[in-house]
This record gives structure tokens, sequence and C-alpha cells, in this order.
């Protein structure tokens, strides 16, 4: 039996949502496929709180994430975000793909603030701002309201936001909020195997769009919207993780989409008072921590790979040994998915049978 999977990303996926990718092929230009799209359009829509269309890309969120430059960013700057592995990844991917990119630097574990960005913008000269919301890399969640807000002042600039592991698990109203791309992946908050990104667009979003040039094809946003509106992709979609994600959408509203962030809300909770009985610190501070997975602190400096392979060998469970460059100096306790009060608790009981006397 292979381990469970405790790690941000890949978590662990359903027996239900595994056989929902088993049914038969159809052909993603047939009227099975649109009829497919079409049914969980309203759903994802309500999920992003959006009335723009949800479109689906063959790709891991990166895929979006590099196109939503390529798209929003034309001769103007774009100010990226960065407070983790993941958000200064994103700094690279900017310059990469030939853009001026001014980086907002905060040290590994503190939010990103809204003044903070208020203050870069007030420069002048920005086409759009990068925030990874929640950042698995140290357990730290952005103030997205804060934020929001005062994108308000800067209405030339698109706010684009990367959700991969805080989609469905706390609430993000794109349209209440004036995000203007949200995206996600599909192995982290939403517990389906990797290959699925999803995102939506504001109407602002597509219209920059369609004045910059160089935007390319896979990810090119027109061609999503023009694709979409005939409910097809431009390209072949994995239709394997869409007959996932729609399962896992009749789970998500079996349960009400409050009732799933009131649990991540209450798991999380659980393994926080695991940290605090410990002796433990947690990587964020109060009041700024994910609610999907915990970055811990290794204040008492134990040794984390014999931790991960007691609990591997012995309960047969993975957790994160930290990464980048506080690997070892943390390790890292994901809540997010599909799991339960119960599975939590498992959890924490082999973390108290691994831990050093």
């Amino acid at each position: 039996m292979a381990p469970k999977l405790f790690i941000p990303g890949p978590v662990q996926v359903s027996e239900k949502t595994f056989a929902a990718m088993c049914q038969p092929m159809i052909g993603h230009r047939s009227g099975d496929f649109k009829k497919l799209y079409a049914a969980i359009q309203p759903q994802l829509q309500e999920l992003f709180g959006t009335k723009q269309p949800v479109f689906l890309s063959t790709s891991s969120a990166w895929g979006v994430m590099e196109g939503a430059i390529r798209n929003l960013v034309g001769s103007g700057k774009v100010l990226n975000c960065m407070c983790g592995a993941f958000s200064d990844k994103w700094f690279d991917v900017s310059k990469k793909c030939g853009k001026e990119a001014v980086s907002l630097q905060v040290e590994w574990g503190q939010p990103i603030r809204g003044e903070q960005i208020r203050e870069k913008l007030s420069e002048g000269g920005y086409d759009a701002v990068t925030l990874i919301h929640n950042e698995t890399s140290t357990g730290l969640m952005s103030p997205i309201v804060e934020i929001a807000t005062v994108m308000r002042d800067f209405p030339d600039v698109c706010l684009i936001v990367d959700s991969v592991s805080s989609f469905s698990v706390v609430p993000i109203p794109m349209d209440e909020l004036g995000i203007d791309v949200l995206l996600t992946g599909s192995q982290k908050a939403l517990a389906m195997p990797p290959g699925l990104a999803l995102f939506a667009a504001s109407e602002k979003a597509m219209q920059r769009a369609a004045t910059v040039k160089g935007r390319g094809y896979y990810f090119d946003f027109l061609e999503f919207k023009k694709n979409q509106a005939e409910d097809m992709t431009p390209s072949t979609p994995t239709i394997p993780h869409i007959y996932a994600l729609q399962s896992k959408l009749e789970d998500i509203f079996a349960e009400g989409i409050a009732a799933r962030h009131a649990r991540h809300a209450e798991l999380n909770e659980m393994v926080h008072a695991w940290v605090r009985r410990h002796g433990f610190e947690f990587f964020a501070p109060e009041g700024y921590r994910s609610k999907s997975l915990t970055c811990v602190a290794n204040n008492k400096g134990i040794d984390v790979p014999a931790l991960l392979a007691k609990l591997k060998s012995r309960h047969s469970l993975i957790i994160d040994g930290g990464y980048g460059k506080i690997k070892g100096q943390t390790f890292r306790l994901s809540n997010m998915g599909d799991e339960t009060a119960a599975t939590i608790a498992v959890l924490l009981a082999a973390l108290d049978e691994s831990l050093p006397a």
C-alpha cells in the first residue's frame, strides 16, 4: 500500500476521484465534450466568485502564470510580489518572458502588505502585479482583501493572483475583489492529480490582452475565450482530469462551500494546537498563516530527515521537510483537500510517536 501524502502538493487523491478519471474517452471536439464542459461551468463560476467564463488549461498552474505575464504585460512594468520560493520564481519567469520586472521582495515568512504595493505602483508605468495568495514554501497567506483594496486606486494595473493552495480553502470572490486573473491548479486544494490548471480573466484583462503582441498561442487568453464560447478548449484537453474535476465539484457542492472553508479552518487549528503543544514555533506570523498547510519552524533543532524517515517507515505517512533555503529549518504539514478531523488526528498521533524523546 502506498504511503499517504500529507505534503502541500500533490495531496492525497480519493478513490472516487481516481475512478472518475477512468470513464470512457470522448472526442475533445465532440458534442459529449461540449456537454461536459458546459455542465461544470456554473459551479466553477460560483467557486471562482465570477460571472466570467472559467477556462481549463492542460498544464500546471505555471503555464497560466507565465501566460498571464505574456498576455497582460506589454510595454509597461510588472511588479512581482515576492515572499517565498514560488513568488520569487514568478519574478524570474517575468524576466525570462522579456518583460521589465520589478521585485517587491520581503523576507521569507513575511506577508505582502497593501501599502508596500501602493508605494511601488505610485512610481507609475506598471501594467500588472503578480501575487501568490498562499505561499506554500513558507505557510504564509498574504491579505488579499487589503491588497485588492489598494489596487482599486490603480485601475489601469491588472492584478494576477495565484490561488493554487488557497482555492476553495478560503473565500476569494474574484469579481467582488476586482481580481483580473485568478488561477489555480488541480493538485493542491482541489485534491486532484497534477496536470490541469483553471483560471478566469476579467473584461479588463481581456481588453488588455487584445493590445499585447507576442502572447504566443498555447496560453493566449483570446484563444481560450473564443473556444470557451463554443464549450471547447484551444488545444487537446486532459479529458480524464475534467471528469475528475466534475466529480470533485460534486463533492464540494455536496459538502457546501462554506462548510468546506470551515472544515479547512478546523483542521488547520488542530495542527496549530499540536505545534504549540510540542513547543515548536510557526514560520509565518500570527494573522498571516495559511489555512491549508502549516510551516513549522524547527526551533527545537530536531533531525527533520530522521522524522520524515520514521513517519514513512513506521506509519506509512509522508510530510515535507522544508522547501528551498529553509529545508530542514522547517517542516510542512498539509491539511488541504479531502482531509478530515479523523485523518489529521492520525497524522498528529504518528508525529507524537515519531518525535525524538
